[in-house]
């Protein structure tokens, strides 16, 4: 009886978890590119949404966990400082269907592009891009 008791405790916490992500705040947590290659955890800020960056294959050393500095950022005054941790996503605001209005720092290069995000079948896709969104890229992240 008591495993029957605790397997129907876990359906149940699955059930609610996977029910309580809809809507604007399904955004908010961590997430890793479908890649391996980023992490991101979204967090709300005020009346927008952003992201900080946990990890990146691009952004640590060869040893995989100290962080690089952001020596390509545009103002000097940052570019001693450690790029993990950052928040390289700002701006975002839920539009009823998907989060725009963002824009996403790439500390690699230096740029700053216009975003957008969606979820879709249970992943979330950011949308980077210049000028228009058909001139962009999308990631596809799953949650970690």
């Amino acid at each position: 009886m008591r495993i029957i008791n605790l397997t129907i405790a876990l359906l149940l916490a699955v059930f609610c978890q996977t029910f309580a992500q809809t809507g604007e705040n399904a955004i908010l947590g961590k997430w890793e590119s479908d890649k391996k290659d980023v992490r991101l955890e979204f967090y709300k800020a005020g009346n927008e949404y952003q992201a900080r960056l946990l990890w990146g294959n691009k952004v640590v050393e060869s040893d995989g966990v100290t962080s690089r500095k952001d020596t390509k950022n545009p103002d000097e005054k940052l570019r001693s400082r450690n790029i993990l941790g950052i928040t390289s996503v700002t701006g975002l605001t839920w539009d009823g269907n998907e989060f725009t209005g963002g824009k996403i720092y790439n500390p690699p290069s230096g740029d700053t592009y216009k975003c957008k995000v969606w979820l879709e079948k249970g992943k979330l896709n950011l949308r980077g891009y210049m000028g228009v969104s058909m001139f962009g890229q999308t990631a596809t992240f799953h949650r970690l």
